[in-house]
């Protein structure tokens, strides 16, 4: 079906669509837009963060680099799998869980997703307001208020504004990014850390998890931001412009993050925006640091907003039986939304380090057993056919309660219990293992495995063909294709 590429022109700043499906003739963008919005939203401090904590934690340079890149490969796959569902369904993630979970019984996944939203806006907030707190000369919790009301005003307006931050995001990151990386390779000698090897399965393992629980995290919104594209758009060219941006950005950060950490001295944890700063000098070269830093946590910090706005609207929306949501009530739920996460912020803003590791990794407990899950349905089970009408209806193809996904969900969780260990929590198996935490190996594995198995004997029905809402309105398409998708679901 031929797309005017033109007609994004035409649409309105503020967004009009929520979690409903986005008709054809409302498609647009290109593939490069895929890259760029995921490269500029890893381009950020929380990924030098979370690369500095595998040095921070007993790694060593050479070995935490490679954890790293393994663990980005094998996250980013799975991520870029879910992006590859946007243009197919125009749907955002967490709706097409309905196929697995029922109508209502997605709201189980999606809470949780939600409260991982949470805890990522409110760390990113957290860094942003250290940098916006130093660039304006405020303490760092007026910074936390006033990236915040940044956050609410972007999020508000949507998806376009969202991809163009995501663009100029991605070209100051990549100038701060070169810069600093110069900095530190002239004060650093980067030969001396790559010698020192020190190989243990403890630490390479975590720098292994920290990178693919930070890709796999994306996993429950992706699709919100490839869900515009045209239908027609290459599934492989989705899952490699998606998958390469995000995997590429964040290898990049975590890597200055690992320089950075084993160069410090003992002097990165708790002062994390100052110390990357520092590298890059003082004066109005520091200003243009602490600008870029908060401008890059405007991405993804913007992402994890609308995604707790689809979340929250995706729940609602099941109860209410129906997927359209107004502006107010948009701006209503961004508000909540960021204001909770602001209020986390602010409270936890001075144990921050700690804190975020134990939780990147714990989450992960909760969301590889719903990426398993969908994932092999979509592939294996259904084969891109599903009912897109159905997921609004409690009483349609789905049902309200789906035990199957429900129970094999419950599963993928408890069977990781033994082998997580975090300071929320620490398994019976982990000490056997060398203190070594493969639970996000067990939750991916496992109930995909079980999942499959189950789906073939006992799945509910599958379309013999992906079955699309007609399009009806002022946009709709020529009167053939009306008909012809019409007599598709007759």
């Amino acid at each position: 079906m031929a797309v005017n590429p033109d007609r994004a022109g035409n649409k309105p700043l503020i967004e009009r669509r929520s979690i409903d499906y986005i008709p054809e003739a409302e498609r647009h963008g290109r593939l490069f837009s895929q890259f760029t919005l995921w490269m500029g939203a890893n381009l950020q401090i929380t990924a030098i963060v979370t690369g500095a904590l595998a040095v921070v934690l007993g790694g060593d340079v050479f070995w935490s680099l490679i954890g790293l890149l393994i663990g980005q490969l094998l996250g980013g796959g799975v991520m870029a799998l879910h992006a590859a569902q946007g243009p197919k369904l125009g749907l955002p993630q967490m709706i097409s869980s309905r196929v697995q979970f029922g109508v209502y019984g997605a709201a189980i996944p999606i809470v949780l997703v939600c409260l991982m939203y949470l805890g990522f806006t409110a760390t990113g907030t957290v860094l942003s307001g250290q940098a916006l707190g130093q660039l304006f000369g405020v303490s760092d919790s007026i910074g936390i208020l006033i990236f915040a009301s940044v956050i609410v005003l972007v999020t508000v307006m949507g998806y376009r504004v969202i991809h163009w931050i995501g663009r100029v995001a991605s070209v100051i990151g990549v100038i701060a990014f070169v810069f600093l990386f110069w900095r530190l390779m002239s004060q650093t000698d980067v030969g001396a850390l790559l010698q020192i090897r020190h190989f243990s399965w403890s630490s390479f393992l975590l720098a292994v998890s920290l990178a693919a629980s930070w890709q796999i995290a994306f996993g429950p919104y992706v699709a919100d931001y490839s869900r515009y594209l045209p239908s027609k758009t290459s599934a492989v060219k989705t899952f490699f412009a998606a998958g390469a941006g995000s995997v590429i950005g964040a290898q990049v950060a975590m890597i200055l993050g690992v320089f950075a950490a084993a160069s410090a001295n003992g002097q990165f944890a708790g002062h994390e925006v100052a110390y990357i700063v520092g590298l890059g000098g003082t004066g109005a070269t520091a200003a243009l640091l602490y600008f870029s830093i908060a401008f890059g946590k405007v991405t993804i910090s913007t992402l994890n907003s609308y995604g707790s706005f689809m979340c929250i609207a995706t729940i609602i929306s099941g109860f209410r039986g129906h997927l359209t949501v107004s502006r107010m009530q948009r701006l209503v739920f961004v508000v909540v939304i960021v204001g909770a996460a602001t209020l986390i912020a602010l409270l936890g803003q001075h144990s921050f380090l700690g804190a975020f590791k134990s939780f990147i990794l714990f989450l992960l407990a909760f969301f590889t057993p719903w990426s398993a899950i969908n994932l092999v349905d979509y592939y294996c089970i259904t084969r891109e056919r599903y009912d897109v009408p159905a997921l609004a209806d409690p009483n349609g193809r789905y049902g309200r309660w789906n035990v199957l996904g429900i129970s094999v969900y419950v599963f993928g969780v408890l069977v990781q219990l033994p082998f997580i260990s975090t300071k929320f929590y620490t398994g019976p198996l982990v000490a056997a293992l060398g203190d070594v935490d493969i639970s996000w190996i067990i939750g991916l594995v496992l109930p995909a495995a079980l999942y499959y198995v189950c789906a073939k004997k006992w799945h509910s029905t599958v379309p013999d063909h992906l079955i699309l809402p007609v399009e009806q309105d002022s946009h709709a398409q020529p009167e053939k294709n009306r008909a012809s998708r019409a007599a598709a679901q007759a």
